[in-house]
């Protein structure tokens, strides 16, 4: 495996460790910067709608660049936002900071993953993917606790920092290891076929895709809504230490790897069905959360379990967008993105409304228990639909 696939997974790290860090930071950012817990959570919303708008518009610009280029352009903002965002003594600064980060981490991924697959022949290019993906996975585990650690010791703003410094060694190996002439599509020359985009946006609006991406949404929302108040549940409900977050988290992300990992062997023959089972399973265990959130024995055995059901379930939901989708392939990836953080978005923000409204800190489980119970009301909405219409159900 070329070293530059692995750099590349690096720099998913430092990003992914920024996209979901503030879940064990809403406290003291709330707190530093005179704001409610709610404002603290909307930015990880201000985050995902980056990604959301990011992801389909630097897929399209990124397939024009050279690759090296984009990657260091992309990994350049996505740094300076973060020693911004550490500097400052505004909200709204730190607020516009999360935005033009994601859109920088919108378009890296946009060109990573096309990057880690034309470096290798055929029989790697999936090696080659779950290394770049594999850095999300692993910043669960290690970058979000380290990160809430090192809010609890230094104070917030340590955590930007540690991203934005953990991102440079990425940018100096990609700028000595990534060839620069390969546009970011993986060919060589520079020109647009516009007619290719028209049809992938056919493709991704049809009837048949919708559901799908709503549901994604819907999933990601739950999973999201009672993630990102994860920390005031823990301390003020739970009864736990803050020095437990940071293990509660790494309990978290140990789960969602292996629910990708299980997810990513099966998902392929399987989706349908561990969608289905994931979703059911996902509104009975968040419902299952709000109700034990008072023992911390149940807490902690949950925890892993959530991040297990909401990602292994998330990544079925790609692997039958990407299946449905074969019409598009410069887009899909970045449609199970966008419909990935729109979740992510309206999650935090669904979870802030029942907070400001005094319904208490389990408020936003039950919120994420709620938006599961409409996401298995969409897929079987759907399912009725398909069999009164007698089409085959994509698996």
């Amino acid at each position: 495996m070329p070293f530059a696939v692995y750099v590349l997974g690096l720099a998913v790290f430092a990003q992914g460790t920024s996209e979901f860090m503030l879940s064990g930071l809403v406290s003291s950012i709330a707190a530093d910067l005179g704001v409610s817990l709610a404002a603290a959570g909307l930015l990880t919303s201000a985050f995902a709608v980056g990604m959301v708008l990011g992801a389909p518009l630097m897929a399209l610009v990124g397939r024009t660049w050279p690759q090296r280029r984009a990657l260091l352009f992309f990994l350049a903002v996505f740094v300076a936002v973060h020693i911004a965002g550490a500097l400052t003594p505004s909200y709204g600064v730190l607020l516009a900071t999360r935005f033009v980060g994601a859109l920088a981490n919108a378009g890296f991924w946009a060109v990573a993953l096309t990057a880690a697959v034309s470096m290798v022949p055929d029989r790697l290019k999936g090696r080659a993917t779950a290394v770049v993906v594999g850095g999300v996975t692993i910043a669960c585990v290690v970058g979000v606790p380290a990160g809430a650690v090192l809010g609890e010791r230094w104070g917030w703003r340590a955590a930007f920092w540690a991203v934005a410094l953990v991102s440079l060694p990425a940018f100096a190996a990609i700028l000595r290891s990534l060839p620069g002439g390969v546009r970011g599509d993986g060919e060589a020359a520079p020109v647009r076929n516009e007619l290719r985009v028209r049809d992938e946006l056919r493709v991704l609006t049809g009837p048949g895709l919708r559901p799908t991406l709503l549901t994604m949404a819907l999933v990601q929302g739950a999973t999201f809504c009672a993630f990102s108040y994860l920390e005031p549940l823990l301390t003020r409900t739970t009864g736990l230490g803050a020095a437990w977050v940071p293990a509660a988290l790494a309990l978290f992300g140990a789960g969602a790897f292996l629910g990708v990992t299980v997810a990513g062997r099966y998902a392929d023959r399987r989706a349908t069905a561990l969608v289905a089972y994931g979703m059911v399973a996902l509104a009975l265990g968040w419902s299952a959360l709000a109700l034990t959130a008072g023992r911390p024995v149940a807490v902690l055995v949950l925890i892993p379990l959530l991040g297990l059901l909401a990602f292994g379930t998330g990544t079925a939901l790609i692997t039958r967008l990407l299946g449905q989708a074969a019409g598009a392939p410069t887009l899909a990836g970045a449609s199970a993105t966008a419909a990935f953080n729109l979740g992510a978005a309206v999650g935090p923000w669904a979870g802030g409304l029942a907070l400001d409204a005094g319904l208490g800190h389990r408020a936003p489980v039950w919120v994420s228990a709620a938006l599961m119970g409409l996401a298995l009301f969409v897929a079987g909405a759907r399912r009725a639909a398909v069999a009164v219409s007698g089409v085959r159900v994509t698996e």
